[in-house]
């Protein structure tokens, strides 16, 4: 329902828009194609792709779309539009999603978005990255409205030393698993120090919260004005809440704290930083918390003139701490067990379309094979590597992942863990004298228990031109 009435409003203020002058909409059109051995596709084929390729060993996507960017010039206002459909194709199920269907406008600093659109949140490699803790590309993009300011901004008479970004989002989740008509609430803020200086200190805190909606089992939930202030603030329900959001925050509450450290040296940029998770109270700045054993860490090293190597990136990502075993024992409250991206009421925790929103290396519940909604893989230790540049034209990214998988306190796997290693290569190549057609060739393969043994390629054409100029 919200998707045809976002969509619908796309509509109405695209004439509205159009005003403007010396703007381009643009197009394209594409498809991809995908065949592996094994079970599922290989992890990092399907993984991070905003859910465009499927989990399926077998698949095919047709899209297509118009977009408008941002100007080149900077202006006290400017807009941007995109629309595309995605015809999805695998030997389980066919299925035609708007994926992308938004328009946002620029008023100085400030940003207004209204519909479903790819992001890149939190303060992660945007490329080589196994994804960010809180948010990856993982999942569906979802509709919501957003405003705030979304580029760093330099705050006044601080003489660009301090700059700041942070929005406020309602969204919706739209799948309807196990709950229909359920509401995200999101907001972050960050900071960062350093201006024009070759060294510069970011720190920030995102928040997001599932609330609302029908719940099997425990009926409607609250979502009124007054419970979005709670929401807002995490504060506890009413008496119209359930017993659990009653002695607790109303809702299914995330917290995430980033800490980033980037250096700049000749032509090179060395970036280290650091991700953390909380999801009980209280809050505490992330080298207090209780589970500060848990984390991303990462580090990442890019230049700007050597292209055979213009990155290289190791992350290491672990979730096994958790604040302990136990929740409470004998009595006392210790607050652990922290159960990462599950819940007792939102059962479907912190997932779109069966896709974790965050790390997926909390394995998405598209892989558990009782069929069960929640995540059954929340504690694990990954090291992470990541390369990328380009050759004579050929645009290459590596991925290798090494991980060990231990389950959930209340289900562990083996004692010792179950090791998977995941591995991509991607290789692309634009044409511009070929009607500006890009080729794309990617192999991915899996080896170990969790997923199975799977090899698999995935190619894809894209055709991307200017439909009319105005």
């Amino acid at each position: 329902m919200f998707k045809q009435r976002y969509i619908f409003l796309l509509l109405i203020l695209l004439p509205v828009l159009i005003h403007a002058q010396n703007d381009t909409i643009k197009y394209e059109v594409g498809f991809m194609g995908m065949a592996s051995s094994g079970k599922y596709a290989p992890f990092w084929l399907q993984s991070d792709q905003y859910g465009k390729i499927s989990s399926s060993p077998f698949g095919v996507g047709v899209f297509a779309g118009v977009s408008k960017e941002f100007g080149t010039k900077k202006g006290r206002f400017d807009y941007r539009f995109k629309a595309n459909l995605l015809l999805q194709t695998d030997k389980d199920k066919t299925s035609a999603v708007f994926h992308e269907y938004y328009v946002q406008a620029r008023f100085s600093v400030l940003d207004f978005i209204v519909g479903a659109r790819e992001e890149v949140l939190g303060s992660q490699d945007s490329t080589l990255s196994c994804g960010g803790l809180l948010f990856s590309k993982n999942a569906r993009p979802m509709p919501k409205i957003t405003l705030g300011i979304e580029q760093f901004t330099a705050v006044p008479f601080t003489y660009g030393l301090l700059e700041v970004k942070g929005a406020i989002s309602h969204g919706w989740f739209t799948d309807n698993i196990y709950t229909t008509n359920l509401f995200l609430h999101h907001k972050y803020l960050y900071g960062r120090i350093g201006g024009k200086l070759p060294v510069h200190l970011q720190y920030g805190v995102d928040h997001v919260a599932q609330w609302g909606g029908s719940v099997l089992g425990y009926g409607k939930q609250p979502s009124s004005l007054s419970d979005f202030k709670s929401i807002f603030l995490g504060h506890s329900g009413g008496t119209d809440a359930t017993r659990n959001d009653q002695l607790n925050a109303l809702g299914n509450h995330i917290i995430s704290q980033h800490l980033k450290l980037d250096v700049d040296v000749a032509d090179f940029r060395v970036s280290g930083y650091w991700q953390n998770l909380a999801e009980d109270g209280p809050v505490k700045l992330m080298w207090y918390a209780m589970n500060k054993a848990d984390g991303l860490w990462g580090v990442t090293v890019r230049n700007a003139k050597f292209p055979f190597v213009k990155g290289i990136l190791y992350e290491y990502l672990n979730t096994t701490d958790q604040s302990g075993p136990y929740h409470d024992k004998d009595g006392l409250v210790y607050g652990g067990n922290d159960g990462y991206f599950n819940n007792s009421i939102y059962q479907n925790g912190w997932t779109y379309y069966s896709r974790t929103i965050g790390t997926p290396f909390l394995s998405s519940p598209l892989y558990n094979a009782n069929g069960a909604i929640s995540l059954q893989n929340n504690r694990v230790i990954v090291h992470h590597f990541g390369v990328d540049g380009s050759v004579s034209g050929y645009s290459y990214k590596l991925l290798s992942s090494f991980s060990k998988n231990y389950g959930t306190y209340s289900a562990p796997f083996a004692t010792n863990g179950i090791k998977n290693t995941s591995c991509l290569l991607e290789v692309s190549k634009r044409y511009p004298w070929w009607a500006n057609i890009e080729l794309g060739c990617s192999v991915g393969v899996d080896v170990g228990k969790l997923y199975g043994n799977s090899l698999g390629c995935l190619f894809s054409i894209r055709k991307t031109g200017n439909l009319f100029r105005y």
